[in-house]
């Protein structure tokens, strides 16, 4: 049975300091709660360390908000799957609509990283999604449609030990929204193509997460859905009581 997933994509957002504190609120308001899905927190590279630190594993989980595609070697700036892992994380989006609009990754870039973090032991939240023009001149189930047959290339095992985020590009940061139903059609679209690959079995294993201007308002509507497994979280996971009613959705 696939999992529901919440988890919250800081960006580039807080100092250390605020990282660490933010990690801890979350901490103190999951504490005692019965809590139906998973709970992860994705954070930049510089606070990883220090937030695993302070994490309550068996409350909150730790994601990164990238690797590189390279194993090693010299490539200055970059961070690799081995020293996300070796940081404490369990996670690491990958693909995520900023990183392919300006910072040009490709599908090829994001195969090569999806493996190296499958191979270091890292869940990889690869998301997906279409951007404005796209909804509007209905190109979007294709776009999404090639944006999931990148990662093909995996063996079905290993493609089931990834989660897949929606995005739709022009909901996020914009405080517009898809609907309900947007979501759900994608998501549903999303999973039949999975099947067509993989076969039933791994598709309605996989979990779908829904990443567009989730917030404790609309959350509970979304996450009815069928094929919406939870959500990658951006702005209202840097509040904590914020996050916690998106958790509290599930």
């Amino acid at each position: 049975m696939r999992k529901n997933v919440v988890a919250g994509n800081w960006k580039m957002n807080t100092t250390l300091e605020e990282g660490v504190e933010l990690a801890n609120q979350i901490n103190s308001l999951l504490k005692g709660k019965t809590v139906n899905c998973d709970v992860v927190v994705c954070v930049p590279f510089t606070h990883l360390t220090s937030v695993n630190a302070v994490l309550e594993s068996e409350l909150v989980k730790l994601g990164a908000e990238n690797c590189s595609e390279h194993e090693k070697g010299a490539y200055t700036g970059e961070v690799s799957a081995a020293m996300v892992k070796s940081t404490g994380a369990t996670h690491v989006i990958l693909g995520h609509s900023e990183r392919r609009q300006y910072f040009g990754e490709n599908n090829e870039q994001l195969l090569a990283k999806t493996k190296l973090a499958l191979a270091n032991g890292l869940t990889p939240i690869f998301c997906v999604g279409e951007v404005l023009e796209e909804r509007e001149n209905g190109t979007y189930n294709d776009v999404v449609k090639c944006q999931v047959e990148a990662l093909f290339d995996l063996s079905a095992e290993d493609f089931g030990k990834i989660i897949i985020a929606y995005e739709p590009v022009w909901a996020i940061g914009t405080g517009k929204t898809a609907t309900a139903e947007q979501a759900q059609d994608m998501h549903a679209h999303i999973r039949k193509v999975i099947e067509d690959k993989y076969g039933k079995e791994v598709a309605e294993d996989t979990s779908i997460l829904y990443g567009g201007s989730c917030k404790p308002g609309n959350a509970p509507e979304l996450f009815a859905k069928p094929d919406v497994d939870g959500g990658l979280i951006g702005g209202a996971a840097l509040e904590a009581e914020s996050f916690l009613g998106i958790i509290e959705a599930c």
